[in-house]
């Protein structure tokens, strides 16, 4: 009971810490979050389940889902359907031919409301089932208080997600190489004949040390919405602001916050040795037991006294044994709670002794 009382009063520490700093702040954000990159763990937060719209930020599905099922170096034929969208736009004329890979570019630097539209034809046929795969990939990621009518971001009532959505949604995102290069990218020129250079509308990529990526959003009914990412010491973050005035200073502090209370520790590595366990019937009388993943936390120094781990190894392990075998798993808990399970697996091969030598082990041992 004291060791729950302490746990739970340890938490509620963290959490005023959190609270008090975040007020601290002088945030102008109706709503904000800052998750690390790597683990997903929610550094600082405020409303962040809140659903709200987004703007232009709805711009990370639309690009992650073109990078998903698109070939880069696709012509895209721009249709009727595709120009005079409201909004900003990188100016697409009805029947040029632009390359995939340069939609997304002016889709994610210069946010072309037109670029997304002619991406969502692309991709999906219509705008309409297009919107529909940016639904069923937001509840696949787990994105359940996000709903997309359009792939743009233009004001819909029924257009929303949560800054917790968008900064998961922007994490998936970073999964794929091509996508964290167009983030990235402070300019871009296509094989366009005119309207052909594009320049970042995310100036954190020259104000903010380390930062890497970004998306910026506005409509009179959303506010200023923005997703920055950024990377020091191996550690990247995510901040999401949602109804922000002062979106940009407001990123930057909490990404500031997360950089000098947090560090990415590494708890174990793939292939790290694990554990030991006991062979029935092998070549050998144990096997060694690695770690299936990688895993890297991020933690404010005083948390890494709270971090433990529990390993769970299967009741019997019989030969033959593979290499890379599941054999058991290892959870790491913060504070109590898991907060990582990983499978164990064989390090090597481990063959079965025939029933002969099992006879005649005990007897050659004597002789030996």
């Amino acid at each position: 009971m004291k060791k729950i009382l302490f746990i739970l009063t340890l938490m509620l520490l963290l959490l005023l810490n959190e609270n008090t700093y975040a007020s601290n702040l002088s945030l102008s954000a109706e709503s904000y979050i800052l998750v690390e990159e790597s683990s997903g763990r929610v550094i600082l937060e405020k409303n962040a389940r809140n659903r709200m719209p987004m703007a232009s930020t709805t711009k990370i599905m639309t690009g992650l889902l073109a990078i998903e099922y698109g070939n880069l170096d696709d012509l895209v034929e721009i249709g009727k359907e595709s120009i005079n969208i409201e909004g900003s736009s990188i100016y697409l004329k009805e029947g040029e031919k632009v390359k995939l890979i340069d939609l997304i570019y002016g889709l994610i630097l210069r946010s072309g409301n037109d670029s997304a539209v002619a991406i969502a034809n692309h991709i999906g046929n219509t705008e309409e089932a297009f919107v529909s795969m940016m639904n069923n990939k937001a509840r696949k990621i787990g994105a359940l208080n996000t709903n997309f009518v359009n792939p743009h971001g233009l004001y819909d009532e029924n257009h929303y997600t949560t800054a917790y959505d968008l900064a998961f949604i922007t994490r998936k995102a970073l999964e794929y190489n091509e996508f964290k290069n167009i983030f990235s990218a402070k300019t871009y020129k296509c094989e366009r004949e005119t309207d052909n250079y594009f320049i970042n509308k995310n100036k954190a990529l020259w104000e903010y040390e380390g930062a890497d990526g970004g998306k910026t959003g506005y409509t009179m009914a959303s506010g200023r919405c923005l997703v920055t990412s950024a990377t020091r010491n191996n550690m990247r973050l995510i901040a999401v602001s949602l109804n922000a005035p002062n979106w940009f200073n407001d990123n930057y502090k909490i990404m500031e916050y997360g950089f000098e209370n947090f560090k990415l520790y590494n708890i174990y590595e793939k292939g790290q040795l694990i554990t030991l366990a006991d062979v029935t019937d092998g070549k050998r009388d144990k096997i060694a037991l690695v770690a299936d993943n990688d895993f890297f936390y991020p933690l404010m120094d005083e948390e890494l006294k709270s971090v433990k781990m529990s390993v769970h190894i299967n009741e019997q392990i019989n030969t033959p044994i593979a290499k890379d075998e599941i054999l058991g798993y290892v959870e790491v808990f913060l504070y109590g709670n898991l907060i990582r399970r990983d499978d164990l697996v064989a390090k090597y091969e481990v063959e079965r002794v025939s029933f002969l030598n099992r006879i005649l082990q005990p007897f050659l041992n004597k002789v030996k």
